[in-house]
This record gives C-alpha cells, structure tokens and sequence, in this order.
C-alpha cells in the first residue's frame, strides 16, 4: 500500500513493458517492512531532461532507477557523478540530497564485480581482456579497475568506443594498466569478459577461444539466455565463469546500499522475486 509518507523511487526509461525491477524491488520492501516503492515512468528521449527536474521537485522522490534510452543523456544532468559513472559514460541510479543536489552513479558494472568475486574470482592483481566498450562493458571496466584490476585489454572494434574507453581509464584509474587490442587471442588473461549483447546461439563467438586455459576465468553480460555458447566452451574445458543474469540480482544491493535502505543478498532477491515473463 502506497501511503503519503512512502518514499517513491521513479524507473525512467521508454517503454516501460519490459521493466522488471518493481518485481524484484517491491517484494523485498514489503518484505523488510521499508515504505518506499519503485515506479515504473515511460519518458521518451525529447522529453527526458525537462521530466527527470520536475520529478525530482517532489519532495517524496529520493532517488531514481535509470534503463534504456537514458543512462547517457543522464549524465549531463547531473551535479555530481561517480568516478564509475565517469568512466562509463552513463548513468543508471539517481541519489537526491537533502539539498536537492542529484548524484549520478552506475552499477551495472559492480554487479559483474560482485559476481565475480563470489563466484571465487580475486580481481586484485589480475589482467582481463574486455570486448564491447558501449554503457555495459564500460561500467564493467571502471568497476574492475576499482576492484584492482592490474590490466585490462580492450578489443579494438569498427567503432571509436574502445579509444574512449581506454583513454577514461588511464585518465581515472592510471595505475590499471590499459590499452586497446587488436587482437582476440585470450592466452595469458586471468578474465575474459564479453561485454557485447552478441553471445546467442547463430552469433560469432566474441574471442578466439583456441588457446583458452581452466584456469581463466569466463564472464559474459548476455541474459536472454543463462548459458550462452561462450560459457558452454567455458565450462567443457574447465574453466569458472559468471552468468550474464547474476550481474542483475547483484547489482541490486549496491543500488539499496547507495539509496540507504541498507542491502541484502541475491538469493534473498530471487526467493522474494514475483518476476513474470
């Protein structure tokens, strides 16, 4: 029950049929006896900036949840980002101030990290190779580089973005030694992460995986499909890998965390999920 004293959390982004969060996040509030709600909101692109400022007037929304089309265009609308966020490019979590102020932040890629590291994988020290340098690969990168990452390749492809990205690192994080690669070889890596939606059966496979040691870690960022074909050859020869959809119910405490609602667990999420598809 939405009460005058509920806090509101808006999901902006267009359409809002596909949203999933408000089934994760609501159940969990009930749940912890929390009065606060995620609110799906339909914007569309022309009409986002003017939408997001007068959304936050109101004095019972606290923060907001950001999807698709608006992580890029929010964050030149905000008063102060994370370094993350600034290394992404984008921005998917909204925190207002007492003051009003709005603090941008991105999360996609600290719900990779924590993925990772439960499922075993120590980031300190080690060299990854990244493709895909768009929102998701990005935040995924600025995360490791936070984690520790000593190294990160990025592959080279037709697109500017791995430049971007390459020079953001070394700008944010210059003690991570970062390049970009030309090459998809991925003998000497501690990690490979695909950080491209193309990982569905019938698509190119994202590295050469020739030269591919058990004792590389494999991640991958697809969801459509938990084992996508790069984590079937992961797994036959050997090696630990994280699932595209565990970066989703990961990145969910750190978004509670960053609100002040305190944090949970994935498995908690997914027993209380009432997710429909």
């Amino acid at each position: 029950m939405i009460s005058g004293k509920s806090i509101l959390l808006p999901m902006f982004g267009y359409p809002t049929e596909p949203f999933k969060a408000p089934y994760i996040y609501n159940p969990w509030f009930d749940a912890q006896g929390i009065d606060a709600v995620v609110v799906p909101m339909g914007i569309k692109p022309e009409d986002y900036a003017d939408s997001l400022k007068a959304v936050f007037r109101m004095s019972n929304v606290h923060g907001a949840l950001v999807t698709m089309p608006h992580k890029v265009a929010t964050v030149g609308l905000m008063d102060e980002l994370s370094k993350t966020a600034q290394v992404a490019g984008s921005c998917n979590a909204i925190l207002k101030r007492p003051d009003g102020s709005l603090v941008g932040d991105m999360f996609d890629g600290e719900g990779f990290v924590r993925g990772l590291k439960r499922n075993g994988f120590v980031c300190e020290g080690a060299r990854c190779l990244l493709i895909g340098a768009g929102g998701v690969g990005s935040a995924i990168a600025a995360s490791l580089a936070a984690a520790g990452i000593a190294a990160i390749d990025v592959i080279k492809t037709r697109s500017e973005s791995a430049n971007v990205l390459v020079e953001r690192l070394q700008t944010f994080f210059p003690e991570v030694a970062a390049r970009v690669v030309y090459q998809d070889d991925v003998a000497g890596f501690d990690l490979i992460v695909n950080g491209t939606p193309l990982g569905l059966p019938g698509d190119p496979l994202p590295f050469d995986l020739s030269n591919l040691s058990p004792a590389t870690f494999v991640g991958e960022v697809v969801m459509k499909q938990e084992m996508t074909p790069l984590l079937e050859i992961a797994k036959a020869r050997g090696c630990r890998f994280v699932l595209g959809t565990e970066m989703l119910f990961e990145m969910i405490p750190a978004y509670l965390e960053f609100f002040g609602f305190g944090s949970t667990t994935p498995d908690e999420l997914r027993a209380l999920a009432q997710i429909s598809y």
